[in-house]
């Protein structure tokens, strides 16, 4: 039964197609979370409870705003490898969450850079710094969160049956992904570390 002192959130994630992503919308559906998932190919997806596709993307700020219509907040998992390409997603969802009644964010990707700058090139701390401006500029209750190492393939059905049996090397990427996941929906539910940028460690 539902704690009616939970907020209720319908969820707009990018980045769904992810392991992290999968293990977002397991863990946002066991809460009774609604989620519209931003994809580029809804054939792809088999319709769920509480689980609906949405195709979009974060090329310009109207698609961005139009992909994200409908929903109050976001989770965006920036594709991983390189800063400049995040700097600009960001900026572009920025922009159009601005067109949106939409304020809370929590925005994923690799910003390990802001922690230990001096192991980065100049240029990738200039698109990290780019991130941090654009989100501290702006009227969102963002939460900058550094992008886990990714273990690619897990979909929904792993992270259904995460205590049933697993091909070997799955078990401890899957746990690790799962526990980061858990711990994301806590902050959008407890409404935790606002304006603050995290590292989560399993």
């Amino acid at each position: 039964m539902k704690n009616a002192e939970t907020p209720v959130f319908k969820l707009v994630l990018f980045g769904a197609e992810s392991s992290l992503g999968n293990a977002l919308m397991v863990e946002l559906l066991a809460r009774q979370h609604e989620v519209i998932a931003v994809v580029d190919d809804l054939n792809r997806h088999a319709p769920r409870p509480g689980l609906h596709f949405k195709i979009g993307g974060l090329d310009d700020a109207d698609q961005a705003a139009q992909s994200a219509a409908g929903g109050s907040a976001v989770i965006a998992l920036l594709a991983p490898g390189d800063l400049t390409v995040q700097a600009r997603m960001s900026e572009v969802l920025v922009a159009g969450l601005a067109r949106t009644t939409i304020r809370r964010l929590l925005l994923v990707g690799d910003f390990d850079v802001l922690d230990a700058p001096g192991k980065y090139s100049a240029a990738q701390r200039e698109s990290a710094d780019r991130v941090a401006d654009v989100l501290q500029r702006s009227a969102l209750r963002w939460t900058l969160i550094n992008a886990p190492d990714d273990f690619p393939g897990l979909g929904m059905e792993h992270f259904r049956s995460i205590d049933g049996t697993l091909e070997p090397g799955v078990s401890e990427p899957l746990r690790r992904l799962a526990r980061i996941a858990a711990g994301m929906v806590d902050t959008l539910e407890l409404d935790l570390h606002r304006g603050e940028h995290l590292n989560f460690v399993v």
